[in-house]
C-alpha cells in the first residue's frame, strides 16, 4: 500500500484524510497523464450517494478539465457500472467517488484503467508523488485546450440495458426483495428487477447523504432478513453502498453469503460446461465448508490475498471465470472485471430459475463451519502484528485447532484496524481463541481505548 492508495482507492474521512484538494491534485494529475499535445484525455466519472461525494465529483472535474481533459458525469451510479462503461465506450480511464461499505463521513477515490480493472499500482504511485510535491508543477490547460464537463447519464443506462440482456428467462411471478443500502444501487436495481417482470419489492432506496449503509445493506442483513419474512419474498439480495458486494437471503430467511454463492454458481457453471479450468478463486478468509462442498463436487480452488482485485489478478493470469468473496465481491469475468452485486444477482436467479430450485435448496449443500471474526482498533497495525506475544498467541491457537479448524490474523487495508478471525467445529471454539488473542494485544498495550 502507498501513503494515500490502499487496497481499494484513496479512501479516508472526507476532508480530514481525502481532501478537495486532494481530489482536485487527482483530477490534474489523471488529466495530464492521459493527455497528449494532440489528444484531450476522456476521463468517466460515477459517484454514490454521500453527501461528500458532489463536493468531490466537482473537484475532480476542475482538476480534470484544467488539466485539458474532458469530464463525463455518470452521476449516481455504482461501480460496476464505471468499470463497465470505461471499457465498452474507450474512455481512457474512470473514477468512482465511493467509500463502498464504510459511513457516509468517509469517502474514496477509486481509479479504473480503459480496461475496467483497477489502475496500475505505478499509476497511483506517480500521483502519490504528484500529491507530495515531487513532480513540480503540470502545465495548465488555456484557451479552447481547457477540457469541458459533459453530462453522460447514457452511459449509465447502458449499462442497465447490459444487466438486463444476461438473463434467460422471465422472473415474472418472482417475488424479489432488494436493499439497496440507501446507496448507489437505489438508481438501477429495481429498474432491472422491474424490466424482468419481477414483483419488486426495495427498502432502503431514499438516499438522503448521510444514510448510507446505515443499519442496512450488505453489512446489515438482519434487516432484510426480517423483511423478506414479512413479506412471503422468494429471494433476496442486500447490496453495499457501491452496489460491487451482494449478500443474499433465502425464502426462509437464511444468509447466503459470498462463499455459498461461488457454490451454487461454480456447480451450475461446471454442470453446464461453463466453469473454465474447473476452478474458482477464493480468498483466504473464504470458509472451511466452501472447500469441503468443492471438494465433494469436484471443484478445484486456489486462494488469494484478500481483495477482489487480488482475485480479478488471478483470474485473469490463469484464465478461470469465477472468483470472490465471502463479503459478497464476487466476478463473473465473462461479463465483468470487477464485483458487481446486481449482476450477482442476476447469476443467482439464472441458476435458480433454470434448476427449478429455491434459494434454501440450493445453499444448503453448504455446511459452513462457525466463523468469528473481530476488528481490533490499534495505533499501529505493522507493530500489532509483529509483536511477539500476539505471534506466540496466533501459534498457540493453531496448534489447539489442528485440522479441525483455523486461525487468521491480518491488518485491514482501508482502516486502523487488526482482523482476528477463527473457524472451528463449534461458536464456544472461535470464541475462546479470538479472545485470546486479543488479551494479548490488550496486555501489550497495542489497542487502542
Amino acid at each position: 500500500m502507498g501513503k494515500y492508495f490502499g487496497t481499494d482507492g484513496f479512501r479516508g474521512e472526507a476532508n480530514v484524510k481525502l481532501t478537495v484538494e486532494h481530489a482536485f491534485q487527482v483530477g490534474r494529475y489523471l488529466g495530464w497523464y492521459f493527455g497528449s499535445p494532440h489528444r484531450r484525455a476522456n476521463i468517466v466519472i460515477g459517484k454514490d450517494t454521500r453527501r461528500s461525494s458532489y463536493m468531490f465529483e466537482y473537484a475532480l472535474s476542475a482538476g480534470l478539465t484544467a488539466s485539458g481533459a474532458d469530464a463525463y458525469l455518470l452521476h449516481v451510479t455504482t461501480t460496476p457500472s464505471v468499470s463497465y462503461v470505461v471499457r465498452t465506450e474507450d474512455f481512457d480511464c474512470g473514477i468512482m467517488i465511493s467509500a463502498s461499505h464504510n459511513p457516509y463521513y468517509d469517502n474514496g477515490l477509486k481509479i479504473i484503467s480503459g480496461s475496467g480493472k483497477k489502475i496500475e499500482a505505478e499509476v497511483e504511485e506517480q500521483i502519490e508523488k504528484y500529491i507530495d510535491g515531487e513532480l513540480g508543477e503540470l502545465p495548465l490547460a488555456t484557451g479552447e485546450k481547457i477540457g469541458r464537463t459533459v453530462d453522460h447519464q447514457a452511459g449509465r443506462n447502458r449499462y442497465i440495458g447490459h444487466l438486463i440482456s444476461l438473463a434467460t428467462r422471465s422472473y415474472k411471478n418472482t417475488k424479489v426483495g432488494l436493499d439497496c443500502s440507501n446507496g448507489s444501487s437505489s438508481s438501477i436495481a429495481k429498474s432491472v428487477f422491474d424490466a424482468l417482470g419481477a414483483k419488486t419489492y426495495v427498502i432502503h432506496n431514499e438516499p438522503d447523504g448521510t444514510n448510507i449503509n446505515r443499519d442496512c445493506g450488505s453489512t446489515h442483513i438482519e434487516t432484510l432478513q426480517k423483511f423478506v419474512l414479512e413479506k412471503g419474498l422468494d429471494v433476496g439480495f442486500a447490496y453495499d453502498g457501491d452496489a460491487d458486494r451482494c449478500i443474499a437471503v433465502d425464502g426462509e430467511g437464511h444468509v447466503v453469503d459470498g462463499d455459498r454463492i461461488l457454490y451454487i454458481c461454480g456447480k451450475y457453471f461446471k454442470e453446464n460446461g461453463m466453469l473454465s479450468n474447473n476452478t474458482i478463486v477464493t480468498t483466504i478468509m473464504s470458509n472451511l465448508g466452501l472447500y469441503k462442498a468443492l471438494d465433494r463436487e469436484g471443484i478445484r480452488y486456489e486462494k488469494t490475498a484478500v481483495g477482489d482485485k487480488h482475485v480479478y489478478e488471478n483470474m485473469c493470469e490463469n484464465g478461470h471465470c469465477l472468483g470472490g468473496e465471502q463479503s459478497g465481491h464476487i466476478i463473473f469475468s465473462k461479463y465483468a472485471t470487477t464485483g458487481d452485486g446486481i449482476l450477482t444477482s442476476i447469476m443467482i436467479m439464472e441458476v435458480m430459475m433454470n434448476k427449478k430450485r429455491s434459494l434454501a435448496e440450493l445453499a444448503s449443500e453448504v455446511q459452513i463451519y462457525p466463523q468469528l471474526l473481530r476488528n481490533v482498533r490499534v495505533s499501529d497495525k505493522e507493530a500489532a502484528l509483529g509483536n511477539q506475544a500476539v505471534q506466540e498467541a496466533i501459534a498457540a491457537a493453531e496448534q489447539a485447532l489442528g485440522d479441525d479448524g483455523r486461525i487468521l490474523v491480518r491488518a485491514s487495508g482501508t482502516e486502523p484496524v487488526i482482523r482476528v478471525m477463527v473457524e472451528a467445529e463449534t461458536d464456544e471454539i472461535c470464541a475462546k481463541h479470538v479472545d485470546a488473542v486479543i488479551a494479548v494485544m490488550n496486555v501489550q498495550g497495542l489497542v487502542c481505548a
